[in-house]
């Protein structure tokens, strides 16, 4: 079976006038079906042009990244739209969710864009509120609900299409410790259940929650190891990526 993420070699430069800046430099790394995973690296690193490219907004310069076993690189715009929406539950620092709208249907959202019957809609929102504990704020809208609610309703819209993979960028970023760790607690949860979590984070405290960190500096990976492991680690040491 195909890694869920497989990345070879894939680099990504941007031209700033005469200058070529390299965000990402040779970076491989593949991510399995089940797995929970933090990427961790600091402003600069590279991580939120990784980020991009694993979520299909953007696509290498070189080198491969195949998603559940597809090359992105040969998909066209329509496919890669379709990937984005059917494969991958995205999870944001600033819940992007729609201030007039109650929970159920910011849930649903991504199921219209895949025209699936409002029935059916509905159903599968309200499912998916219940997954995180939710159940009693269908009808609530963000404003009404705390900050680490908000973000549970992100979350429920990121599994309301059953996709590969959970892609967070930042999810704890605007939380409190208390809520960050519920949220975390969560994430474990639906781990235990079979899902595959990728995190993207600058926080070593949340990259150590995870069974695996990826460190990512100067646009290489440095490190790739137990979270616990990588998270704390010095980098002013020589590392080897395992």
């Amino acid at each position: 079976m195909a890694p869920v993420i497989e990345l070879v070699d894939v680099a990504r430069y941007y031209q700033m006038g005469d200058e070529r800046i390299r965000a990402l430099d040779g970076v491989s790394f593949a991510v399995e079906a089940g797995e929970m995973v933090a990427i961790v690296g600091s402003s600069g690193s590279g991580k939120s042009t990784l980020l991009n490219i694993l979520g299909c907004l953007d696509t290498p310069s070189s080198g491969v990244y195949r998603l559940d076993g597809t090359d992105v690189q040969d998909l066209s715009d329509d496919d890669l739209a379709r990937a984005r929406n059917r494969k991958i539950g995205f999870v944001f620092q600033s819940f992007q969710l729609l201030h007039r709208a109650t929970a159920v249907k910011n849930v649903a959202l991504p199921l219209v864009y895949a025209r699936v019957p409002a029935r059916e809609r509905v159903a599968r929102a309200v499912a998916a509120l219940a997954k995180v504990g939710l159940e009693g704020r269908t009808k609530h809208k963000p404003f009404q609900l705390s900050g680490g609610q908000r973000q549970r309703t992100a979350i429920a819209r990121a599994l309301v299409t059953d996709p590969s993979l959970l892609l967070c960028d930042e999810p704890t970023g605007n939380l409190d410790s208390a809520t960050s760790e519920d949220i975390m607690g969560l994430f474990h949860r639906l781990h235990g259940e079979g899902n595959t979590i990728l995190i993207v984070t600058h926080e070593p405290k949340i990259a150590a929650r995870c069974p695996r960190a990826i460190r990512i500096a100067d646009g290489k990976i440095c490190a790739d190891g137990p979270g616990a492991d990588v998270a704390y680690m010095d980098l002013t040491k020589p590392v080897i990526a395992a």
